[in-house]
């Protein structure tokens, strides 16, 4: 097709869509509460919706009051049934995707289901408002003129009891309407391949040749992909490879310790990175603004939002808040209901709004201490049944510890660092080492993935803590006592440097 009728055709859905973007705008609160009783309408003779009588749920105090605020373990009765072939438990429309992620508590990974309307109007709406967005905001875009290097998940798609699971890219680009197809690179063919080194090579042999003009997926795998390309070609800039590139959109991690990296390979001050915000339970906000780390909440994808404030989260006085009670500038973990049947379910983020007019916000972290600068969702429980494994095996004691990012450099993979106090140490840290980024592996696989044949992260990075050290550290911050505690688990390197140079 002729890029000028691409073009056309683009406009046209651009103002089309921006109409109803416009009204949400214009309208939030009134969009949402619509929004929540068409959900109730529709999954009424569910049975989760006969259980708490959504027919007769008239306002949202009422539907506050009368469902509970839940996790993935709550729900995962539920679920695994839906997985075995049962209907109408959560959701009217059968439901026969499962996207398979990491970050449980009791599981080593969560099934979370997706259905044919978040689908359609929720992840592939999101897709289509992205480029809206963007083309909106960049009237001379060549965007159509070349294609998109899609970088999703290396797993296959697993089917059992007429039911499928995988990453939630693959189920994406599985189901992908096939006119995406010509404007994407790599093919879905290589693009699902499991084997990741294969699969790597295929995509620098697919793409090499290609006029790509945006890249598209999450900051630590593309860096290894764009390096890789680099160390194929010979060339230093991705400009002389792809001249046409003008935008990378990017999620999944925080893109704060890729950006310099990024800068580096892509020297051009008017290339662009748009942000999204999205996870296996929908997409939730996107970039709408040119050079601008603040998301847009999207309000008509099927999610209705509520809000914990984080001052209150775990304790007796939690209680949710819906979009029309939030503040600016204070943390709040997001609780979500959505068309695939999850009902006031906590996705494990905290937000923080940057703008009430519209909604704009940005993603503060988790509710929990966690590691994810490479996607790998190292959450603590992981980390302390590890731990208690080895050290069973091993016989060592541990007093305190914990754990922060190498970041990538250059061509260097990342890491994990640990800095451990024991009571009682092993007597060999290399086979210690072993045996707990192993048993990390079967507790994580998200970890066990980009561990594997170290292709993002190398091993783990373990340092013996001096005796004391932890004590010492926190009575230097004045926080001996209370309620004060360890950080076991960091995103960023601030704790452990700290730590680090006491221990020395």
């Amino acid at each position: 097709m002729p890029i000028p009728i691409v073009n056309s055709i683009a406009s046209w859905f651009l103002k089309k869509r921006f109409h109803q973007i416009e009204l949400f705008l214009k309208y939030p609160h009134e969009v949402q509460n619509e929004l929540l009783f068409s959900l109730l309408k529709f999954a009424k003779d569910t049975e989760v919706g006969k259980q708490y009588d959504f027919g007769s749920i008239k306002s949202y105090e009422e539907f506050n009051e009368r469902l509970p605020i839940v996790n993935y373990e709550a729900v995962q009765p539920q679920i695994e049934r839906a997985r075995q072939g049962e209907h109408n438990i959560f959701w009217p429309s059968p439901i026969k995707w499962f996207a398979k992620s990491s970050g449980t508590t009791n599981a080593k990974s969560k099934f979370i289901p997706v259905s044919t309307e978040s689908l359609e109007e929720c992840h592939y709406a999101a897709g289509k408002d992205l480029l809206c967005m963007y083309l909106n905001n960049n009237e001379g875009s060549q965007l159509f003129t070349g294609k998109s290097l899609r970088l999703g998940g290396s797993k296959e798609l697993y089917k059992e009891n007429g039911t499928v699971f995988g990453d939630l890219s693959a189920i994406l680009i599985d189901n992908m309407p096939f006119w995406a197809e010509f404007s994407s690179t790599p093919s879905s063919k290589v693009s699902l391949m499991s084997e990741w080194e294969t699969k790597m090579q295929a995509i620098v042999e697919e793409t090499i040749d290609e006029n790509v003009t945006s890249l598209a997926g999450v900051p630590s795998w593309m860096l290894v992909l764009l390096n890789n390309i680099l160390d194929n070609t010979g060339k230093e800039s991705l400009f002389d490879i792809w001249p046409n590139l003008e935008v990378y959109f990017h999620g999944g991690v925080s893109f704060n310790p890729y950006i310099e990296q990024y800068r580096s390979i892509l020297p051009k001050k008017s290339f662009k990175y748009y942000e999204i915000y999205n996870a296996s339970e929908g997409f939730f906000a996107i970039q709408d603004q040119n050079y601008s780390g603040d998301l847009l909440l999207m309000l008509d994808y099927g999610i209705f939002y509520e809000f914990i404030p984080m001052d209150a989260y775990g304790t007796s006085e939690q209680k949710a808040i819906p979009l029309s009670k939030v503040e600016l500038n204070k943390n709040y973990a997001v609780v979500i209901t959505t068309n695939a049947g999850l009902w006031r379910y906590k996705i494990g983020d905290t937000v923080r709004f940057v703008s009430l007019n519209p909604y704009r916000i940005k993603v503060s972290g988790r509710t929990k201490h966690h590691i994810n600068a490479f996607g790998e969702e190292l959450i603590i429980e992981n980390a302390e049944d590890a731990l208690k494994k080895v050290c069973k095996r091993t016989g060592a004691e541990i007093v305190d510890y914990t754990a922060a990012p190498i970041f990538m450099k250059g061509k260097e993979k990342g890491a994990h660092e640990w800095l451990i106090e024991f009571k009682t140490p092993p007597n060999n840290f290399n086979y210690f080492s072993e045996l707990f980024d192993n048993a990390l592996k079967a507790l994580n696989s998200d970890y066990e993935a980009k561990r594997y044949n170290n292709m993002t992260l190398n091993k783990p990075t373990i340092h013996q803590a001096r005796p004391n050290l932890f004590y010492d550290w926190l009575k230097q911050n004045d926080k001996l006592g209370g309620q004060h505690k360890v950080p076991r688990l960091s995103n960023t390197r601030d704790y452990l440097d700290e730590l680090l140079s006491l221990n020395d």
